[in-house]
């Protein structure tokens, strides 16, 4: 998926943005960072360096959740990355005004779409919230190392493994 593909997607509800910092619209970025410190820093008292320069890396895609019925108001972000020999999804966030709606699964599937586009026989990881783990298994995620704490909050390594013809073998 480029993301002039992702950029006008849409479901009944939600629109789905995949740009690189550079395609990004100030309004969009700032909000989109926004909400990850509100989440990540406020609401989880983690006080860590969130814009740690990996955003504005050319090949970082940032897969954006627009909310149709609140005037395109992001609601949810995540980032995907090239680490070489597998992408890498993280910073993966919902506003609290949409947790159990459907968003995150809508975003998590476009991010796993946009993973797939770069690299199609490349594993993803992410360092999922422990507790998330069933919710990330669900796209086909699997453990794939020690539980490890990371700001005070259990975090567990989780691998999408790729067949050799580039598929995952999960059906969606």
């Amino acid at each position: 998926m480029t993301t002039q593909d992702a950029a006008a997607r849409h479901d009944d509800r939600w629109t789905v943005r995949v740009a690189t910092l550079d395609e990004l619209d100030a309004r969009t970025a700032y909000e989109a960072w926004r909400l990850r410190q509100d989440v990540f820093v406020v609401e989880q008292e983690c006080a860590y360096p969130d814009l740690d320069g990996r955003d504005a890396e050319p090949t970082a895609r940032h897969v954006v959740l627009l909310d149709g019925a609140r005037d395109g108001r992001v609601v949810a972000t995540a980032r995907v990355l090239d680490d070489g020999d597998v992408q890498r999804i993280g910073r993966v966030v919902c506003h609290p005004d949409v947790r159990g709606s459907g968003a995150s699964g809508v975003l998590m599937r476009a991010a796993v779409e946009v993973a797939t586009a770069a690299a199609p026989q490349a594993d993803v990881v992410l360092g999922a919230q422990s507790p998330l783990t069933g919710f990330y298994g669900r796209f086909g995620f699997v453990p794939d190392g020690p539980e490890y704490l990371e700001d005070d909050i259990p975090h567990t390594p989780m691998r999408l493994r790729r067949r050799p013809d580039g598929g995952t073998g999960v059906v969606s």
